[in-house]
């Protein structure tokens, strides 16, 4: 496991030394709880659907690692631009571990990111219900930055043009953000809505997160961690196929 922790460490280095893409990263999360929360409180407060906030916060947090997790593949691109990439993939190393290490680097910038995030919600009025539930909210943050950290892989490796991964990216971050349930409840929406959100993994993640943090979950723990899971791994071995085609 060598290969895998060298690689891990490198992702964590590169992120601790950038304090710009630190708050680069928050900008669009915050902006939105803010604006969001304290815009539309009053309205879903008088709508019978209680503090905002607490309803917000665990999209806003799922918000800041999924932006986090899919970016992290840039570097595949960088490294493929400057030379570390070919130097990573002569090495006698199974390209499955080199893509576990990256993959389990950007989840851990993820979740640094994910956890400023959550500190500000907690500044701006939110509460944990149930502190006992931290774990399972832990674990779907877990989740969350892995299996799009692991969708930032895949892109990465597919893509050549730095200029395009930030433009697809982009264009992916707000309907998986706008479309799982994180700014609006998921009882009673139009068939085609409860469509979009049912498919969206995010969904399942941003349910999790609510359920632990917050209150009762729409589709039950068990099977927002279940179905999360198994995206997650399913984009572990995606991205190590597309990974191992890179073409130097």
């Amino acid at each position: 496991m060598g290969p895998v922790y060298i690689l891990w460490l490198r992702q964590v280095k590169r992120y601790l030394r950038s304090r710009a893409r630190v708050l680069g990263s928050l900008g669009q999360p915050l902006l939105l709880l803010f604006a969001l929360g304290f815009g539309f409180g009053p309205t879903f407060e008088k709508a019978g659907g209680g503090n905002y906030i607490q309803f917000l916060a665990p999209g806003i947090i799922a918000m800041g690692i999924l932006f986090t997790a899919l970016f992290s593949g840039i570097e595949i691109l960088w490294d493929r631009k400057f030379g570390f990439l070919k130097e990573t993939l002569v090495a006698p190393v199974p390209r499955l571990l080199i893509v576990l290490g990256r993959t389990l680097g950007g989840a851990t910038i993820a979740m640094f990111q994910g956890a400023i995030v959550f500190t500000v919600c907690l500044v701006a009025g939110f509460r944990v219900e149930d502190l006992s539930m931290l774990p399972a909210a832990f674990a779907f943050m877990v989740l969350i930055a892995i299996a799009f950290t692991a969708v930032g892989t895949i892109f990465g490796s597919v893509l050549e043009d730095m200029q395009a991964f930030p433009v697809i990216m982009n264009f992916m971050v707000m309907p998986l953000f706008f479309f799982s349930g994180a700014i609006f409840p998921l009882k009673g929406l139009p068939k085609a809505l409860t469509a979009a959100t049912s498919i969206n993994p995010l969904t399942y993640g941003v349910d999790g997160l609510r359920g632990a943090l917050t209150h009762g979950p729409a589709f039950g723990l068990g099977l927002d961690f279940a179905v999360l899971g198994v995206f997650a791994g399913i984009l572990l071995v995606v991205g190590s196929y597309f990974f191992s085609r890179i073409e130097l």
